[in-house]
């Protein structure tokens, strides 16, 4: 029997999940130390006007990292799939440790690892909604003590759920060192993808990610202010004439109010799926290589329940 994928709405099958966004976020409410509230989303019916436009061209399964440090809400994640109609996937874990809360300090790895495990089997933030993917994370150039002791729970709430697994990382820093630990805590990293990577382009670095087996996840395109997308262009192809186009994720991570068009800023939801890939295939990426990247992959990666 094949595996299923897990959404906040109840478990899918991989043929089900369709054209998919592997990391955005739809609801979230930083804790006041983040000082930048435009990265807080909060208002439900301008969220849910980004997602419908995402249904609209096409879209069909959206990832919302959103975490325990980061303002999630499981009840929110279900009413926006609900009235979209696009499957949404809901995340248990953790950004970088300027976020945390004191309990991540005081609580033993395996207490915390009871309450990932609690949101990907029970329910988020008291409602039915599951968690489909853990998420770690890391600093800029480190990695926090606090950060390697919730990656090792992770990691353990992993073992004890086979949930895949997503890592922050700084400025896409720090991803080969986060493979230690979870390879380290016995974890298979067929089930790792890093995210933030394209942040640092770099393509040997990146080699040497999908060379240990994990996805390697771009999400950025848009970004302009980072750099012009024909570097991202670039390490596409990095990535897929080196023969991994299997692991490869690409997403938008809108995760400000000034992208969002609905919050009246931009790209937006729409970007990639209407201006990043024909861009693509103008620059000859092939059409295969486009569906495995936002069909196959995902599927993969996330069916693991």
């Amino acid at each position: 029997m094949s595996k299923k994928i897990r959404t906040v709405l109840g478990d899918i099958s991989m043929e089900e999940l369709g054209f998919t966004y592997s990391h955005e976020h739809l609801w979230c409410c930083p804790p006041p130390q983040q000082t930048d509230r435009d990265f807080e989303l909060t208002n439900y019916e301008a969220s849910l006007a980004e997602l419908k436009t995402f249904k609209a061209i096409g879209g069909q399964t959206l990832v919302d990292a959103s975490t325990l440090d980061y303002g999630r809400d499981g009840s929110k994640l279900k009413a926006m799939s609900q009235e979209s109609g696009v499957h949404v996937l809901g995340v248990s874990g953790f950004n970088k440790h300027i976020y945390f809360d004191q309990w991540v300090e005081t609580e033993s790895i395996e207490q915390i690892t009871q309450r990932l495990v609690k949101d990907v089997e029970i329910g988020m933030d008291g409602s039915d909604a599951k968690a489909g993917i853990l998420k770690a994370g890391s600093w800029y150039n480190l990695i926090h003590p606090l950060e390697e002791k919730i990656t090792r729970a992770v990691a353990r709430a992993h073992k004890l759920t086979g949930a895949p697994i997503w890592l922050h990382t700084e400025a896409g820093t720090m991803g080969l060192e986060m493979l230690d630990i979870l390879e380290g805590e016995g974890v298979d990293l067929s089930v790792v993808a890093v995210g933030h990577s394209d942040r640092n382009a770099d393509p040997y670095y990146h080699l040497q990610i999908v060379k240990r087996g994990a996805y390697i996840q771009y999400d950025g395109p848009g970004k302009v202010k980072y750099y012009p997308d024909d570097v991202r262009i670039e390490l596409i192809k990095n990535i897929l004439a080196h023969g991994y186009g299997h692991r490869l994720l690409i997403s938008g991570d809108m995760g400000r109010q000034s992208y969002l068009h609905a919050y009246g800023g931009g790209p937006g939801f729409s970007y990639i799926k209407q201006l990043f890939i024909p861009r693509m295939l103008d620059e000859g990426i092939s059409q295969a290589a486009i569906d495995q990247i936002f069909y196959t992959n995902p599927a993969v990666w996330l069916a693991k329940f």
